[in-house]
């Protein structure tokens, strides 16, 4: 294949483009790669420290579409003087890069990203979707949490994702529930974006959707892991007229690696997002078809569809909300996440509790090498086993806090030191729990729930030239989301999140079962780290994460904290880092995709997986698909700099005002 080929239509006006806003010149840099001197902002700098614009289809740039391998060998860290953003996709880099360049600030630069992502990401996330996302702001020293997660609707009832109707047909919905109307919730994505930049946007709204209009006017081609989405999902997608258009060729086979997508329909919504807010995805025509779509009772290929019960007015209705986040401190450092209804923030905060009451110091992983070298068996052993004591409580006790309070109203019930060490009490060194139980705090009439979805999400992490920070993770839940598209993006299928069941066995409440205007629960954990001040108080920032990855997110971002502030790996190794973790089951997962893991023989000749064998856990080596981002600050010489790094499960690009230590 002629790499060079692929992107006949937006390379140039893209490259010239960004290369414009980061401060290059066209004509001379285009169309060759060089070595980093007075300025290379904004440029891609591979391993050997030559640079290239994105989207300028020259050797290395990263934009060029390549075949998922799994795992990229051989990353290293990105340097960056005073501003740095880390994404999964090299479009959306160079535009919040650009954003970035111009003197916009991190939330300016996430409107941008995430306007790119949706449409060069669209099976993780985008307009239809929903997220949730933490904002530093230096200047003022304030942190703050933004919950934008689909609502259920209006009519929606606690049986919505089991039954057809509750007193007239208990037959389940059709296709299925995720595939059906019903799984798909008030979008949240424009409503957080817009709600962020007003806080503390600093360029004009309108000028942050440029790159995303043009990329989606010229095309892009599609990359692996799209690809595979497609591949993957192309008999669901048939059933909807728009996404078959887009995503499928005319006789209905995928469309595939490096073919270029054009969508016009998205540079239009985009362009009405620019000039009215996000009300234009929440009022007026747009809102119509959204509640048209989520109505649909047949499908393009014939098939039956129960439809959704969303109004209008549900739209209308909807606002992201600002919440506190939910720091704790773990060792020197304060650590803060997400409060429900995200669960990520009070699992990481809780695995982490439990971890404190060891020393993990002393169990770093061997053989460290680029991509994070091999971790230990007792290391891993006991982080697992406190992932499974953290998981056993989120099941049970948090959900949606508008709805269903936490046990004594505060996270702090499950999260205080004298708790946690009680539960850190319950590991046996010597071996594995299997599956935990929740811990007892009083009589709270619950049951629990163990749903662990959303596999089709997103991450990314910005620092901005002022310091401020942003960790954000927004989600369609599963790849391809409910199938159902309209005006150039897909919708949620997020609603499946919800316990489908509203009572457990033994006919108890499940907190995250399905209610009116409820948000579901979510494992997503968008992280920032801080230092301690003299008084104990919060100090500097240290370090921002977070991960896609669905239930498992928690276990990914535990593993990329404990790898940074215990191991002292740097950005990228602890991105990098053999994936494994355990929510509340005997089974422990250790990422069979990287080179560090021997899968062969069942892992019978790796000595993690014969001595984790030894200790009781279940092993599974499925490959893993996490998708770390983050952004670090260090010291170079005597000089405070960022650091930042990018899964390499993923097609991740660091960008920034960069230059090699």
């Amino acid at each position: 294949m002629n790499r060079t080929a692929i992107f006949p239509y937006a390379s140039a006006l893209l490259a010239a483009a960004l290369l414009t806003a980061c401060g290059g010149d066209v004509e001379n840099e285009a169309a060759r790669t060089t070595t980093p001197s007075t300025d290379a902002s904004c440029l891609a700098v591979d391993n050997n420290g030559a640079t290239v614009v994105v989207g300028s289809n020259q050797p290395g740039d990263p934009s060029l579409p390549e075949a998922s391998s799994g795992y990229r060998t051989g990353m290293k860290p990105v340097y960056a003087k005073t501003y740095l953003v880390a994404t999964s996709n090299a479009y959306a880099s160079a535009a919040g890069c650009a954003v970035l360049k111009k003197g916009g600030t991190a939330a300016d630069a996430a409107v941008a990203v995430q306007a790119v992502l949706g449409l060069t990401v669209p099976e993780a996330t985008g307009l239809g979707s929903g997220g949730v996302l933490l904002y530093y702001d230096a200047r003022g020293k304030t942190l703050q949490a933004y919950d934008g997660r689909e609502t259920a609707p209006a009519a929606a009832t606690e049986n919505y994702l089991r039954y057809v109707d509750d007193a007239t047909d208990h037959s389940a919905p059709l296709p299925n529930a995720r595939a059906s109307g019903r799984s798909i919730g008030t979008i949240g994505v424009p409503r957080l974006i817009e709600a962020l930049q007003q806080d503390h946007g600093r360029l004009p709204w309108q000028s942050l959707f440029g790159d995303a209009i043009t990329l989606a006017t010229n095309g892009f081609p599609i990359g692996g892991r799209l690809a595979d989405a497609i591949a993957a999902n192309a008999a669901n997608l048939k059933r909807d007229p728009e996404a078959a258009a887009y995503f499928l060729n005319a006789d209905g086979s995928p469309k595939t690696l490096g073919t270029v997508l054009k969508n016009p329909a998205y540079a239009r919504t985009l362009s009405l997002m620019a000039q009215s807010g996000a009300n234009a995805l929440y009022t007026g025509q747009i809102a119509q078809d959204i509640v048209a779509k989520i109505a649909v009772t047949k499908g393009a290929d014939g098939s039956t569809l129960t439809p959704g019960k969303t109004t209008v007015a549900d739209l209308a209705a909807y606002q992201a909300k600002r919440r506190e986040p939910v720091c704790t401190t773990y060792r020197s450092y304060w650590v803060c996440g997400m409060p429900p209804p995200s669960s990520g923030g009070i699992a990481v905060a809780s695995a982490l509790g439990i971890l404190e009451n060891y020393d993990l110091k002393s169990l770093k992983p061997t053989a460290i090498d680029l991509e994070g070298g091999k971790p230990t068996v007792a290391g891993v052993h006991l982080i697992t086993e406190a992932e499974r004591l953290a998981y056993a409580d989120r099941d049970k006790y948090v959900a949606d806090t508008d709805f269903v309070p936490l046990p004594g109203g505060t996270w702090d019930t499950l999260l205080n030191k004298p708790y946690l060490k009680s539960r850190a009490a319950l590991i046996d060194p010597t071996k594995s729990m299997g599956t935990a139980q929740p811990g007892n705090l009083g009589a709270v009439p619950l049951g629990v729930d163990t749903t662990l979805i959303e596999h089709g999400t997103n991450q990314f992490t910005i620092v901005d030239g002022d310091g401020s920070v942003l960790s954000a993770t927004t989600t369609v839940e599963s790849s391809m989301g409910s199938f159902h598209m309209t005006n150039g993006f897909l919708l949620n299928n997020q609603l499946t999140d919800f316990s489908a069941n509203p009572l457990d066995t033994s006919g108890n409440p499940v907190a995250n079962r399905l209610q009116p205007g409820k948000r579901p629960r979510s494992s997503m954990a968008p992280t920032i780290v801080f230092g301690q001040a003299a008084d104990g108080s919060r100090g500097d920032f240290v370090m921002a994460t977070g991960s896609p990855g669905g239930g498992t997110i928690p276990q990914y971002v535990v593993k990329t904290l404990v790898g940074a502030l215990d191991w002292g790996l740097d950005a990228q190794q602890s991105a990098g880092l053999v994936d494994f973790g355990a929510s509340n089951s005997p089974t422990t997962t250790i990422g069979g995709e990287h080179p560090n893991v021997n899968t062969a023989n069942n892992g019978a000749n790796d000595p993690l997986i014969a001595g984790l064998l030894a200790l009781g856990h279940k092993v599974s080596t499925s490959a893993q698909a996490s998708g770390v981002n983050t952004v670090m600050r260090v010291t170079v010489g005597q000089s405070p700099v960022l650091q930042g790094g990018t899964d390499p499960r993923r097609e991740g690009v660091v960008l920034g005002d960069t230059f090699r230590p």
